[in-house]
């Protein structure tokens, strides 16, 4: 599953979900290296 998370103020990172973190923040993997940020909710049309 594609997810897409904030890393700092305004980069954005998508990639595939790797877990959960305690703190709330997500990890995803983009090729060989992993992310984690806040992740960015979506809204319903």
């Amino acid at each position: 599953m594609l997810r897409t998370i904030v890393v700092g103020s305004c980069v954005s990172v998508q990639g595939t979900f790797e877990a959960q973190l305690e703190n709330g923040k997500i990890v995803v993997r983009v090729d060989d290296r992993l992310y984690a940020g806040r992740p960015v909710v979506g809204k319903a049309a």
